[in-house]
Parts: structure tokens; sequence; C-alpha cells
């Protein structure tokens, strides 16, 4: 998918999580927003995931550690066509497979249920020393949040990751500075992060411009490049992004919008 086309996909996925948000009433926009271009490239561009292998377990994974964001996860899972968008609408609603955590035994695609903050990043550090052990060649991918990196187990995950050297295994940091409380450095100051994850031995990638599918695609490629440690993007997003009232404000974390918000989002979008 070139770049023209991945614009415009970006423009129906920010449209359906503000769609399915405002049906809900409920779930997480601001921090779905931020992650938009990330898991694109990663779906349409990085990962070996198509529909003839998403069932098998042989391919590579992604874990959502911030399993709030789920709406930017399924409009892109939804894109790849694992499922039909029409679902999208059916975001929370009772007994419907979309969920405002992501359940791997509900939603094609999902490579790990996840929710509780710190354990994805965990996971992804088991799968990716399973893939060691197998001797194959599957890497494994991972968003975290910036709040999240609070999270004491995600240091645990840290340290364990480099000390088996997992090299395949490629974690994002949607840094957008914002948590529900608040400023990430406010609520609980996990700064200077580059410096922390090179302490504990990691590849620190610094993503400038999480929005230019280049500069991510050239993220991507020197966490490939990078041998004998685990890399982490840091991804200076903004949260909320794509719509002016709702970058960079931390009320939008978990805020769904009304039909008055919606509507003037989707004009500023430009699309129905």
């Amino acid at each position: 998918m070139n770049y023209q086309d991945r614009e415009k996909l970006a423009l129906n996925v920010r449209a359906n999580i503000l769609k399915m948000t405002n049906q809900a009433a409920s779930g997480h926009p601001g921090g779905s927003l931020s992650a938009v271009e990330l898991l694109i490239t990663l779906y349409f561009h990085e990962m070996n995931i198509n529909e003839e292998n998403v069932d098998h377990v042989h391919r590579d994974k992604f874990v959502l550690s911030k399993g709030h964001a789920s709406p930017v996860l399924y409009s892109v899972l939804a894109a790849k066509g694992f499922f039909p968008e029409s679902e999208l609408m059916k975001f929370r609603n009772l007994n419907a497979n979309l969920q405002g955590h992501p359940n791997m035994r509900l939603v094609r695609g999902v490579d790990m249920s996840t929710g509780s903050l710190g354990q994805g990043l965990s996971v992804a550090v088991g799968m990716s020393l399973a893939n060691k052990l197998d001797k194959n060649d599957f890497r494994t991918y991972v968003l975290c949040g910036d709040g999240e990196s609070q999270e004491g187990q995600i240091w645990e995950a840290a340290m364990a990751a480099a000390h088996y050297k997992l090299d395949n295994l490629c974690a994002v940091l949607d840094f957008n500075g914002l948590q529900i409380d608040g400023n990430v450095t406010d609520v609980m100051n996990p700064t200077p992060l580059d410096k922390k994850f090179e302490a504990f031995g990691w590849n620190v990638v610094d993503l400038e411009n999480p929005y230019d599918y280049a500069s991510i695609e050239d993220a991507f490629a020197k966490a490939r490049a990078c041998k004998g440690k685990p890399t982490m993007i840091l991804a200076h997003t903004v949260k909320g992004k794509g719509i002016s009232f709702m970058e960079n404000q931390a009320g939008w974390h978990g805020v769904a919008p009304n039909a008055e918000q919606l509507k003037a989002a989707l004009e500023e979008l430009g699309v129905n």
C-alpha cells in the first residue's frame, strides 16, 4: 500500500474510532487516535500478516499492551479484512465480540487479550523467547503507553528482554505525554525514557514524527537491523491526533464524543 492510500486509510480509521466510541458512549479515543499511522504501517507494511496466515501460529505477532486503545486495533484489523467493518459499530455492545479490551478468543487477528496495563510487554517477551527457542524468524511487536511505563512490570519485562537478547522483539512506546489523570510527568515522571531503556540494555530509536510513513518505516528498519538487543521505538505522538479540539487534551483519554462533537470531528476529517 503506497503512502497516499495509507493517508486515505488513516482518515477512515480515525472516523471509525470516533463513530465506534460515539455509538458506545464510552471508550478511549485519545490514545487510539495517537497511534493510527503506527498500526497502519505495522499491518500494511511491516508485519507478515494477511488473510492467508492470520489464523496460523507461524507469522509475526502484535500485542496491544495499552489495551484500552482497542478502537484503533479493531479499525485496522477490519481494514485488513479480518472481519466486516460493520462489526465496528457493535463496539462495547452487550454480547458483541469487540469489547473495550481485545479478546483473542473473540476477535480474529487479535494475538493477545490485554487490558491490565504493564502485562502486554511481558507477553511479547514470552512470544519472542519462544520464537528464539524454535529458531524461527518471526518477530513480535508491542505497543505500550507512556502512562503504562509507570508500571513496575514494564521494567521487569525490559530487563528480561535484554537478558535473553531478544532482537526479534520491537516495542513502540506511544509517548503522547498524557494519561487519564493529566500529564504523565506530573502523575509519576518516567522520563528520561530513552536513557532508562538504554540502561536496561535496549536499542532505542527516537521517532520524532510518528505521522510520517517514511520515518515510521525507517524506525522499524533500524529495529530489524539491530542484533543482540530488543528495540524500543519512542514515538513522540499527539493524543487525539487529527481532531483539533481533542489534540493534547487529557480529558479525551476515556471520554466518547457526543453527536455534536462527532459531527464536528468528521467534518474536520472530511469524511462522512
